[in-house]
């Protein structure tokens, strides 16, 4: 793995700094686009100056199964680190399922024999057809086939998404599910919701930013401890009546029959997170198979047979039960670089910490050379980010401008959180304010690496903030390419 020098560049004496502007893409549109809404005079300075070019950060381009797929910061942060595009987890799973290999896998076999033996399998994750985190017709598959095998017991825990599909399309979801679950219900198979909530509100914490998600949900699924409603219908109907939340946003809830939660989590269950992507998957996979956790009091925890989606952490082997294999993403610029002497510095704030580090690095924990790496994880606010969408860019600027004056670090990456991050919460003036914040940062940053006789350059892993509109004019959270 030894670096050659090219004969056709002359490389710049100081340092190398790349700059991601999370979330920040190019609309066609003038409507709904913090990006050309935001008085952005240093960006717009180097869009005239520079040579520029449009990224696809979408469908195969970065390695989703099709072009009708959006991209999504894991997969554009793989593709940055690796410098090519690798089939990713929502191709990777529904070629398994579509060739019947993931049936036949030890993993499902284990869940599906903790079943038959006396348990009921759970299936927990996101529930949409985003294709980010995961996707609907994955669970169906995989409920066709428990009933196949001879499953006679199923509950499902669902997160509600509204975030990487429509903000208030819950519904859309749960109606035709429920069709879809009566029509597999018989006297020999018993299935149904059991538990749901918004992923920004119960389970899908990311980075170990907010634990409490973890518990809140934890409590919902697991104990079934949480307000109780008939139906999943009706809980959302509620929720969205008592306070105007989007579904990303709203509070957990316990479906309940005759006074009792339909389906908590006991031992010799089976429990099957169906979610590919592992940011958001890590933290709940820990507190189903760790014996020790200090995050939060889990109580009680059951014995049961648990299982990922894929393997979210390959360096912990979390979870160490998965149906599909990961992706195996070799020959990172990061390991390059490490394996090369080269020194990298890589900077963030907790929301994309993980962004710059493990998914740039292959989906590899940790670091490649301890003397030759430093990574710098700024905490992020625990606030709804349109309440202060500067979030932490000052305070990330100063730290790289720190390393930058250091004259330690040849290589230097850090990703800017905000246009994604208060993109995802549909509020355009909090949008358009981060992309001031942003402008600002990038005018005290670049000055400090021209001096040090380095060069910078910008890019974005996907759009967010360019478009957020819809035709109607209401404020959205769903990402754009």
């Amino acid at each position: 793995m030894k670096l050659e020098k090219s004969s056709r560049f002359s490389p710049c004496p100081g340092p190398l700094v790349t700059v991601i502007l999370d979330g920040v893409g190019i609309s066609p549109r003038e409507d709904g686009d913090a990006v050309k809404t935001a008085r952005t005079p240093t960006l717009d300075r180097l869009m005239a100056a520079y040579p520029t070019i449009a990224l696809r950060a979408h469908g195969t381009a970065v390695g989703m199964p099709s072009d009708e797929d959006m991209g999504n910061s894991e997969v554009g942060h793989n593709a940055f680190g690796a410098g090519r595009v690798f089939a990713q987890g929502a191709k990777l799973v529904a070629e398994s399922i579509a060739s019947g290999s993931l049936w036949h896998g030890q993993a499902w076999a284990d869940v599906i024999g903790a079943a038959k033996s006396g348990g009921t399998l759970h299936f927990l994750g996101l529930f949409s057809d985003g294709n980010v985190h995961s996707h609907i017709d994955h669970l169906k598959a995989m409920l066709v086939q428990a009933r196949e095998e001879g499953v006679k017991r199923v509950r499902i825990h669902i997160l509600l998404d509204g975030r990487d599909v429509g903000e208030t399309s819950a519904l859309d979801y749960v109606d035709p599910f429920e069709l879809f679950l009566a029509g597999l219900r018989d006297s020999g198979f018993d299935v149904a919701i059991a538990s749901g909530g918004g992923r920004m509100q119960i389970t899908m914490d990311r980075y170990e930013a907010d634990w409490s998600m973890v518990a809140r949900g934890w409590a919902i699924h697991v104990r079934g401890e949480g307000r109780a409603f008939a139906s999943a219908r009706e809980a959302i109907e509620t929720y969205r009546n008592e306070a105007a939340v989007i579904d990303q946003d709203l509070p957990g809830f316990v479906i309940a029959a005759d006074g009792k939660p339909l389906g908590p989590i006991v031992d010799g269950d089976a429990v099957v997170l169906f979610n590919f992507r592992g940011d958001r998957a890590i933290e709940i996979s820990r507190a189903f198979t760790e014996d020790r956790l200090d995050a939060f009091d889990r109580g009680a925890v059951p014995r049961v047979t648990y299982a990922g989606m894929m393997q979210y952490d390959g360096d912990t082997k979390m979870p160490a039960r998965f149906l599909v294999e990961p992706p195996a993403i070799d020959r990172t610029l990061g390991e390059y670089l490490a394996r090369n002497g080269i020194s990298q510095y890589a900077i963030s704030e907790t929301q994309k910490y993980g962004h710059v580090t493990y998914f740039w690095n292959g989906n590899r924990s940790g670091k490649f050379d301890e003397a030759t790496e430093t990574y710098v994880e700024i905490p992020s606010d625990v606030v709804p980010f349109e309440q202060r969408p500067w979030m932490k860019c000052a305070e990330i600027t100063d730290a790289l401008i720190e390393a930058v004056q250091s004259g330690r670090y040849r290589y230097l990456r850090v990703n800017y959180a905000n246009g994604d991050m208060v993109g995802h919460t549909g509020n355009f003036e909090a949008a358009v304010t981060a992309m001031q914040g942003l402008d600002l940062q990038l005018a005290r940053l670049i000055p400090v690496v021209l001096a040090a006789k380095g060069s910078v350059m910008i890019t974005a892993d996907h759009g967010n903030a360019d478009e957020m509109y819809e035709l109607d004019k209401k404020g959205k959270v769903k990402r754009d390419t």
